[in-house]
């Protein structure tokens, strides 16, 4: 459904729990601590966490009865969102850099892209070094191999060869990722 200006209306996000008053099961099975855990009256429950100052929180709606749980609800949003976060600061994303080779390639070109492979593994991203066959180049196939196991070898002190070098259709691949720092 759009609005007269063409834009969709924004819809809130609602919580991902029912919490309190938007509990209108007549029973749920009360968890948690300063609880007996066995099933309750709905409105015992929420009087219960009355008296506590907390929040009776609906942790799993689908079980019979409905699981709740009597606890700050704001201070476990906090908690949750503290964890994503920690989590997606530990998850690290891999950049994969390419560097293209031909099957003649020349000393000083070769010296120019081995160095910027060093840097791109010193950086922390994956080498995707390969070896681009034109027409009939392909029947130098064996200097394209030794063209990229000379390149691992160069760079052995700052990455290590995942995969030997292999002939993909007119292209030789061969992947090195950045070694751990220590």
């Amino acid at each position: 459904m759009r609005n007269n200006r063409g834009h969709q209306p924004r819809v809130e996000k609602k919580d991902a729990h029912r919490i309190n008053n938007l509990i209108r099961v007549p029973e749920v099975r009360l968890v948690g601590d300063n609880v007996e855990p066995k099933v309750y009256k709905t409105s015992e429950a929420l009087r219960m966490a009355e008296e506590q100052e907390l929040d009776l929180v609906e942790i799993s709606p689908n079980a019979e009865p409905p699981v709740c749980k009597i606890m700050d609800y704001k201070k476990f949003l906090y908690m949750q969102k503290k964890r994503e976060k920690e989590l997606k600061a530990k998850s690290t994303q891999i950049t994969v850099k390419e560097i293209r080779f031909g099957p003649q390639t020349d000393e000083h070109d070769y010296e120019f892209k081995r160095k910027n492979a060093e840097k791109f593994l010193k950086e922390g991203s994956k080498l995707k070094a390969f070896v681009f066959f034109k027409g009939r180049s392909i029947i130098y196939k064996d200097q394209g191999q030794i063209l990229l196991l000379r390149l691992a070898q160069d760079l052995e002190e700052f990455g290590k060869v995942e995969a030997l070098p292999v002939l993909e259709g007119k292209r030789m691949i061969m992947f090195i990722a950045p070694k751990k720092k220590k």
